[in-house]
């Protein structure tokens, strides 16, 4: 077993799965282009099914011309704690592409499932290099598509704030006691042998 942020994984993983994860308290610290450009270039390396790599990324640094309007396309209750990230990102992916042998492009059933992966790499690397990043689905969708020209076959799937992890006392009191690494379900419970067998 490992452990590691008072979580214990049943079977031997790595730690960096465990030191992973979504706080909402962040120092506030500016984050250089050159970091940014690190952990995004995680991302690009991710699995994708053909190698279409879906994802695209609109991203924007604390002290930047883009910030407060990145800032402005999260839901109001991840405004609240997200305005102390250095870093937002809005995650996209493209939904439909030519295939291997085609020669017009068709769905893609894979470019969620594809961006998700994307964005777990990223996340690992920021924690690797002493940052965390938090995904939020708390996002002006409509907005997002209009005020960011996302034109037609990409989807909005997310929003990821990066940052220094900060104290928690400069949440508002019903978020600190929320800022803590969350636990995991069981194997048992999302793993099944040769059939469907979940509850």
């Amino acid at each position: 077993m490992t452990t590691v942020n008072s979580r214990t994984a049943d079977h031997p993983i790595s730690e960096i799965f465990l030191k992973r994860w979504s706080p909402r308290a962040f120092t506030g610290e500016e984050m250089s282009a050159e970091t940014l450009a690190t952990i995004l270039e995680a991302a690009r390396w991710s699995p994708s099914g053909y190698n279409f790599q879906p994802w695209r990324f609109i991203y924007a640094r604390r002290g930047t011309a883009h910030w407060e309007r990145l800032l402005s396309m999260l839901n109001p209750f991840n405004q609240g704690w997200a305005k102390s990230a250095s870093a937002l990102i809005i995650v996209l992916s493209k939904t439909s592409e030519i295939a291997p042998g085609k020669d017009a492009e068709s769905p893609n059933r894979s470019h969620s499932f594809d961006a998700g992966a994307a964005w777990g790499y990223m996340a690992l690397q920021a924690s690797l290099m002493g940052w965390q990043a938090h995904g939020m689905a708390g996002i002006e969708h409509e907005k997002i598509r209009t005020e960011l020209q996302v034109p037609d076959g990409y989807h909005i799937e997310a929003g990821v704030a990066i940052g220094r992890q900060g104290d928690k006392s400069m949440l508002p009191e019903a978020l600190q006691a929320r800022e803590t690494p969350s636990g995991r379900r069981s194997l048992a419970e999302i793993c099944a042998e040769g059939v469907f067998s979940f509850k």
